[in-house]
């Protein structure tokens, strides 16, 4: 989908997905110091402003600027600044070790894009830096529910921690996610990775 087809998407609902941050990012980060934080394909900003709430000086970069409007609205709302890029990750090539946290919550692109972002996002990260990645996992379309249903698109906990190249795995794993729709309650299967840099 591209950036026309986000933007119509998020102009089209009120909030395209939920105002609170993602219960993976927020377990993982709760405890660490605040320092710059770096939210990649951070959509309608629900995981940048809980960072600036936190105490984090937080970029959140997508393609979307419908998306990064509602995330600079979301922050003024709740009191917070962030910074906000527009900018397609395909492209964008953050700052080299300058970030103590990056995020990249269900960011999904065919592997070859997606090892690219993850070199990217790896380079980013200062010396003890963390990065947290979650997604919906490849087991999702059978045995889940909700998020993309081409294959070529997902990944595994496995699979993330081989992007990263030699960064110290803290965690690489299938986490479950309760989901409720319409027609009624379901479980979302994720992979999460965390990890930080030496």
């Amino acid at each position: 989908m591209d950036r026309n087809a986000w933007d119509d998407r998020y102009r089209d609902r009120e909030w395209l997905w939920t105002v609170d941050a993602n219960r993976f990012v927020v377990a993982e980060i709760t405890g660490l110091t605040p320092g710059r934080a770096l939210d990649l394909a951070a959509g309608e900003g629900r995981n940048a402003v809980w960072l600036a709430k936190q105490g984090w000086d937080v970029t959140a970069v997508d393609f979307s600027s419908v998306a990064l409007g509602r995330a600079s609205d979301l922050a003024a709302r709740d009191g917070v600044e962030i910074t906000t890029v527009v900018a397609d990750l395909r492209e964008y090539v953050p700052e080299t070790g300058a970030f103590d946290l990056v995020v990249l919550a269900y960011l999904h692109l065919p592997p070859d894009l997606l090892r690219v972002v993850h070199g990217r996002a790896t380079a980013a990260l200062a010396p003890g830096g963390t990065i947290v990645i979650v997604g919906h996992d490849l087991t999702n379309i059978e045995d889940g529910y909700g998020g993309p249903q081409s294959p070529d698109v997902l990944y595994t906990p496995e699979d993330l921690v081989a992007d990263l190249g030699q960064l110290d795995v803290v965690k690489a794993e299938k986490v479950y996610r309760p989901y409720v729709a319409e027609e009624g309650e379901f479980t979302a299967i994720d992979a999460l990775v965390v990890a930080r840099k030496l």
